[in-house]
């Protein structure tokens, strides 16, 4: 392997720990409910299907606070964990699918109510040299039917 092989290799290796930085940022907000930090991990004209279509940031942040936000409030509490990471590197692009599984509570005791299986089929830009979703799809539930 030559040094250009090996640069290459590091650079993916180096772009693949801040995309799963950039995942574990997204459901740290998410969790707490920070609508405006999550809406910066998109990109300007990024999309996003969560429950809707949602095109460019400032749509996807009015997904988070007039949709997502209102879903459960004062119902239940939900905590989001995305688990078994397959990325794909290709300079400043990337692939990407998660399992997430939402921990659904109830909102006055805390006891667990049920477990929510999805999945989150991801595109990544990397733009002024920080990761970003440029396309987040989260399908629920998943896996689905078989065929």
């Amino acid at each position: 392997m030559d040094l250009d092989q090996i640069e290459r290799r590091l650079r993916a290796v180096e772009a693949t720990q801040e995309i799963l930085n950039l995942h574990n940022e997204y459901l740290f907000h998410l969790n707490q409910k920070q609508w405006r930090a999550m809406a910066d991990c998109f990109t300007e004209d990024a999309v996003a299907y969560i429950h809707e279509k949602r095109v460019g940031r400032e749509d996807i942040f009015r997904l988070f606070t007039d949709v997502i936000a209102r879903l459960n409030a004062g119902k239940s509490r939900d905590i989001h964990f995305a688990v078994q990471p397959v990325i794909q590197v290709d300079g400043d692009q990337a692939k990407g699918h998660w399992l997430i599984y939402i921990f659904i509570s109830d909102a006055e005791t805390g006891n667990a109510k049920r477990w929510i299986p999805g999945r989150y089929d991801c595109e990544y830009a990397r733009v002024e040299g920080k990761w970003k979703f440029s396309s987040l799809t989260y399908s629920s539930p998943w896996p689905g039917e078989e065929n």
